[in-house]
């Protein structure tokens, strides 16, 4: 395992992400989550990370039970507060008191205040709350070892939240993999972090699984370089040489994954000039499709119920090759679940950390599916059993 150095902690570079857990019947699988930790642990993975959002608040809950059955200074864990979905129910000290209660621990090594960016960076600077003044608090009285924060904004909001707050911060996470270099500007906050000495921890390194999977021309170019490295490997091994990167989460969903990584991180193996210029060349034939990361942030929001990720993906399917086989799921998908649910209030795209325009593109995906003519036919069959139940 590489390890990089965090003032006086030793940290694996790849870190066990827990927002992505295995599931099985729509519940975390969690004697699958304990088999890959013991795996981690025994290939020296120390660092764990989970959020009070994640999995509906029973992340915490399954990883605290998990990482308890090893001893305590065997494994750093890392949560955060969710400031970006502020309430007068998140008030901060009866988050915090039930997340250590949840993850059965007396301190946190990491904690984070969860996605500063445009949206909430006035919340996490505001008095009235008072939020980074309690947490300040907590770690001088040791509930909270290092606290940092992590950011889907952009490099100007990121530089404004440095200059408020950045004295209390010791690191910060940000989205950061190959396709976002340019379209996120993550080159851009990389530099700015760089600037301010402020190490740099990585979320969303492969795009939620997006580029584990690439063109089979762009894969079979990359394989013609490194034949036993995964699309997944070469993600990774593209962040492995940026200045300040400390700690790579990866949401790892079974034990392949898991497996993958390992072999990856076994040891250091940066990428050539020439490897690097090959990858950002791939990620710009990427660029059309939308940027959605499957983070799920917009689906607590959304008053219909719909499964925006998985919409959002049949719509980058669509995008890449128009076909039947991409909205397959749909066809069984009851009428409430269908793109043309959607009321187009918007409260989704306002929680969406990618800026992605929630309502017009599933607009979109409905017009696309009317396109393709076995959809079409579908769509009337089932209008047609609309008409006549309403008739009975």
């Amino acid at each position: 395992m590489i390890y990089r150095s965090f003032q006086d902690k030793q940290l694996s570079l790849l870190g066990f992400g827990a927002m992505r857990l295995p599931t099985q019947n729509g519940a975390i699988d969690e004697a699958q989550v304990e088999a890959m930790v013991a795996r981690a642990m025994a290939q020296g993975v120390n660092y764990y990370d989970t959020a009070y959002p994640y999995h509906g608040g029973l992340s915490e809950v399954v990883m605290g039970r998990v990482l308890g059955k090893y001893p305590r200074d065997s494994w750093y864990l890392a949560s955060k507060y969710p400031g970006h979905q502020i309430a007068d129910t998140y008030d901060p000290a009866a988050v915090f008191e039930e997340q250590l209660k949840k993850c059965g621990v007396e301190y946190f090594d990491f904690y984070l205040l969860h996605n500063v960016c445009e949206s909430s960076m006035d919340v996490y600077l505001d008095p009235k709350w008072g939020i980074i003044d309690y947490f300040k608090e907590q770690k001088r009285l040791g509930r909270i070892r290092h606290l940092g924060f992590s950011s889907h904004g952009s490099p100007e909001n990121l530089e404004a939240f440095l200059d408020a707050a950045g004295d209390s911060m010791e690191f910060c996470q940000i989205q950061l993999n190959y396709l976002d270099w340019t379209l996120q500007r993550a080159e851009e906050k990389v530099a700015l972090l760089n600037r301010r000495g402020m190490p740099v921890w990585v979320m969303e390194p492969v795009r939620g699984g997006k580029l584990c999977k690439l063109s089979e021309a762009s894969e079979n170019s990359l394989r013609t370089l490194r034949p036993d490295d995964s699309a997944a490997a070469w993600g990774f091994r593209f962040l492995e040489d940026i200045p300040g990167v400390t700690v790579v989460l990866s949401g790892m969903s079974d034990m392949a994954q898991l497996e993958d990584n390992l072999h990856t991180y076994e040891k250091p193996d940066p990428l050539t000039g020439e490897e690097r210029s090959k990858l950002l060349r791939i990620a710009e034939r990427l660029k059309d499709s939308i940027p959605c990361t499957g983070c799920k942030y917009c689906t607590p929001q959304c008053p219909m119920g719909l499964d925006i990720p998985k919409l959002l993906a049949t719509y980058n399917e669509l995008r890449i090759a128009p076909s039947t086989n991409a909205a397959m799921w749909l066809e069984f998908a009851p009428s409430g679940q269908q793109p043309t649910a959607c009321v187009s209030c918007g409260a989704c795209a306002a929680a969406c950390p990618q800026n992605i325009d929630i309502p017009e593109m599933l607009a979109d995906l409905a017009k696309r599916l009317e396109s393709i003519p076995k959809w079409r036919d579908i769509c009337k069959e089932r209008a047609e059993a609309a008409r006549k139940l309403a008739g009975k």
